[in-house]
């Protein structure tokens, strides 16, 4: 949004400082969509607070979450209930997720702090026959698409907050406490990687500055 005036900018941030709501979990229903009614295991790569482990396990007979985060993870164990077929791990993406296929992997706003093509290769390798891969991700704005993309979504953005908070200040939710850096790679060259790593994989431009990722495992 570097286009918008400095103050036009603040105001902005002031307005969603005071309305946060979660981008992220915006595609958690979508990612569900995305998959099988039943599966045997699932991971979670990045799982942050454990929104998505937690909707996962009611596709999954397993699973499987891991961040890099300890505090963040001890907090999906908190919010989970025990009798939750989900267990979590302090690991790292590309090297913690250990030796066992998984039938679905998602991956949701992490993928940009990770090598992209390594990460994929990675996924890749873990994932099942016929299991899916779904990232959503975060994309450096660079194209005229991408800008207008952005445009589109600032109003939508404040509409959003207004709606998910009834208009009402709220704190800043669980999810939203991780940390964050801006992504290196255009959409473009996801795009490129992506398919040099995945054949037939499927990538879309998404509103609220995300694109997303979909790949079957033949």
């Amino acid at each position: 949004m570097s286009f918008l005036p400095r103050r036009a900018l603040r105001a902005l941030e002031r307005f969603h400082a005071a309305r946060p709501w979660d981008h992220n979990a915006h595609f958690h229903r979508w990612i569900l969509r995305q998959l099988p009614g039943r599966v045997g295991s699932a991971l979670d790569v990045g799982c942050g607070s454990g929104d998505l482990a937690r909707l996962l396990a009611g596709r999954a007979e397993r699973v499987h979450g891991i961040d890099a985060d300890p505090e963040i993870t001890d907090r999906a164990r908190e919010l989970t209930p025990a009798a939750a077929p989900v267990t979590y791990a302090v690991a790292d993406a590309l090297t913690g997720l250990g030796d066992q296929p998984y039938d679905v992997i998602t991956c949701v706003a992490v993928v940009h702090h990770l090598p992209f093509t390594r990460a994929l290769e990675t996924f890749r390798d873990r994932l099942a026959p016929g299991g899916t891969l779904v990232i959503v991700g975060v994309a450096r704005e660079r194209t005229p698409v991408d800008h207008l993309l952005g445009i589109a979504s600032i109003p939508l953005n404040i509409v959003m907050a207004l709606l998910k908070n009834r208009g009402r200040t709220v704190p800043r939710p669980v999810s939203m406490t991780a940390r964050t850096r801006p992504a290196d790679l255009t959409f473009t060259e996801i795009v490129r990687e992506a398919r040099a790593v995945l054949p037939g994989v499927r990538l879309r431009r998404r509103l609220f500055w995300r694109y997303t990722l979909v790949w079957r495992h033949r």
